[in-house]
């Protein structure tokens, strides 16, 4: 998209800001920081040990919900609001920097990729009431590749009959069905799987991230009827959705890193070192100022990605990619930083910082971390140059 067609500030209109204010007001209420350490870091050292699933606030869900915030990516003929991806990456940063446990991103991460299914009304319209869903499709290796994938489908009378496993499930225990990435013979599809269906089970992996769950899903003859199969090319409905996903991952790494900046600015402000404030010595006030260069070069990458998108860029997939590399790359200096700059505090529980480290630790991997998304870009940006050269 050229300058002269690009809208201002990105697209990221009246509407937009109001979306975002709405969501950092309702969140400030209903989900302070102090909520967020009762509910899941009390008991945090033991759940971390453990890897016990840490719980969730359900109220809190059914309330965004009915402030339809699930129904924001969904289109308007499906019972969506069909906001643009630059007003939804506003309401995702809100949700980072409140480390919020729900399954608010993923579930509009799904509903990214149902959008360029050949099948999604019915699905979509679901999570427009209210129903969460989440992605499955990750092979054991944990690879990004759009054409990789542990599950097995048969053809069955009525639809396809499912063996196999899928991998890296995020908050699985939180959603009502999944869209599951199968393979056939040279085919890749997608298909819905409730998560009471018979022959599906889930076990909870052991992870970093306190705010969220992970599981295996392991299909054992499990059916699919013909209504749930949503897109017979699997590789191309996910490569369409692809720039949005790491747009909204971008958006949570953005917003977390947001509020540790701020925290431990406050904190280097309140505390005293030889009778001044720990902010005054270079020390700290460089680290600190390079980690808000950091975090503004990421927002700016996040809300161009997001134009990108909502104007059916050619440039979107290479705006996502710089966008998820730099807010990678930010949240993993910023999430440093933070711990470094509370002293022996930050080394402790006791101290928020390390739900918001391990969210973003969790974040900057998800999809792939920093490095991965430059070898990406290295070979559709400088690959062509060097062979025509």
């Amino acid at each position: 998209m050229s300058e002269e067609t690009r809208p201002p500030n990105f697209g990221f209109g009246e509407e937009e800001q109001m979306l975002r204010d709405l969501a950092r007001k309702f969140l400030d209420e209903h989900f302070p920081v102090q909520k967020l350490r009762d509910q899941v870091a009390l008991d945090s050292d033991a759940a971390y040990t453990r890897g016990e699933r840490s719980p969730w606030d359900e109220s809190v869900w059914k309330q965004m919900v009915e402030l339809g915030w699930t129904g924001l990516a969904v289109p308007e003929a499906f019972g969506g609001a069909d906001f643009s991806l630059a007003g939804v990456a506003g309401l995702v940063e809100e949700v980072g920097r409140h480390a919020l446990p729900s399954p608010l991103i993923t579930t509009l991460i799904a509903t990214y990729v149902l959008r360029e299914s050949e099948a999604p009304s019915e699905f979509l319209k679901a999570i427009a009431a209210g129903q969460a869903c989440s992605l499955a499709l990750t092979n054991e290796a944990g690879d990004w590749d759009l054409t990789a994938s542990d599950v097995v489908a048969e053809d069955a009378e009525d639809g396809l009959l499912l063996n196999g496993q899928s991998y890296f499930v995020q908050d699985a225990f939180k959603s009502d069905f999944f869209v599951v990435h199968v393979r056939s013979h040279e085919q890749r599809s997608l298909c819905i799987v409730p998560r009471e269906t018979e022959g599906l089970q889930l076990s909870q992996d052991h992870i970093l991230d306190l705010t969220r769950d992970q599981a295996t899903l392991a299909f054992k003859n499990v059916k699919v009827p013909k209504s749930g199969i949503v897109s017979r090319d699997a590789s191309l409905c996910l490569e369409r959705a692809w720039p949005s996903i790491l747009v909204l991952v971008a958006a949570d790494l953005c917003g977390s890193a947001e509020w540790q900046l701020m925290t431990t600015v406050k904190y280097a402000q309140d505390r005293s070192q030889f009778d001044r404030p720990l902010g005054f010595f270079q020390a700290v006030k460089h680290p600190l100022v390079n980690a808000m260069v950091e975090i503004d070069h990421a927002r700016s990458l996040l809300y161009h990605a997001a134009c990108e998108i909502d104007h059916d860029s050619d440039a979107s997939l290479t705006a996502a990619r710089m966008a998820k590399s730099q807010a990678s790359d930010a949240g993993a200096f910023m999430s440093d930083r933070s711990i470094q700059l509370h002293g022996g505090y930050g080394f402790t529980w006791e101290a928020d910082m390390h739900l918001y480290f391990k969210r973003s630790l969790h974040n900057q991997a998800l999809y792939g971390d920093g490095a991965f998304q430059r070898a990406q870009l290295a070979e559709t940006l400088i690959e062509p140059i060097a062979r025509d050269s």
